[in-house]
């Protein structure tokens, strides 16, 4: 898949647990796991956000395009 997911990289720099991720985006430890292991098949612009707010960064921080 061309769409590279980062959040584990983030999550480790900024020493959170996805459990407390999860409850402060207001989504389910399951719902960030699928996001985190790339198998989601879309992200609402409204949880990118929230996500970025809550860890301070970009999407492009998250988010890598990798041509196959």
């Amino acid at each position: 898949m061309p769409i590279i997911v980062n959040l584990d990289i983030i999550l480790a720099k900024r020493k959170m647990k996805s459990k407390d991720l999860a409850a402060i985006v207001g989504i389910t430890t399951a719902n960030l796991s699928i996001l985190k292991s790339g198998k989601a098949k879309a992200v609402r612009f409204s949880t990118l956000e929230a996500i970025c707010k809550a860890l301070e960064c970009q999407p492009s921080d998250i988010l890598e395009y990798v041509e196959d």
